[in-house]
């Protein structure tokens, strides 16, 4: 009966065997990193589907009162995937909380830019532009409306 033989020459090298694995595990961490528009093989620009899922003419769900949005600044509702933002005094912006670069969430809103902390992208509080990379991409914008002192999903 034939022994194996476990001398050097009778398998991979241990090189070979140590690229694999490496090779491997780049290509796992690159899957896991998305794509520039964040993954989603659209192209960056797909309104945020924010509804409560009821009715299509009922109103959205309330986020905030208006007097929680600061004026220049905004708030990110991580659970809508929205950032609501008040570039000037009455008047409210919203876009999508997921940057596109790669698909990370923005999580603070200051000086007029929502910042995204992964990779440091910012964008224009007025209307989602990128204004400092590596995203290239706007923030797309969401619907809301405003009733009274009320800030709704629409």
């Amino acid at each position: 009966m034939p022994t194996e033989s476990l001398q050097p020459g009778s398998g991979p090298a241990r090189r070979t065997v140590l690229a694999a694995a490496g090779a491997a595990s780049l290509a796992v961490t690159l899957t896991g990193c998305g794509s520039e528009d964040g993954g989603t093989g659209g192209n960056g620009t797909d309104a945020v589907d924010a509804g409560d899922g009821g009715d299509s003419g009922a109103t959205g769900a309330v986020l905030a009162a208006t007097t929680e949005i600061p004026q220049g600044g905004g708030k990110v509702f991580a659970d809508e995937g929205v950032v609501v933002t008040q570039p000037a005094a009455g008047e409210f912006k919203a876009f999508s909380s997921k940057c596109t670069h790669q698909g990370c969430a923005v999580r603070d809103v200051k000086d007029g830019l929502i910042i995204c902390p992964c990779h440091d992208s910012h964008f224009s509080a007025t209307d989602g532009s990128v204004k400092k990379g590596p995203a290239t991409k706007p923030l797309p914008p969401a619907e809301i409306t405003v009733q009274g002192e009320e800030i709704r999903l629409a």
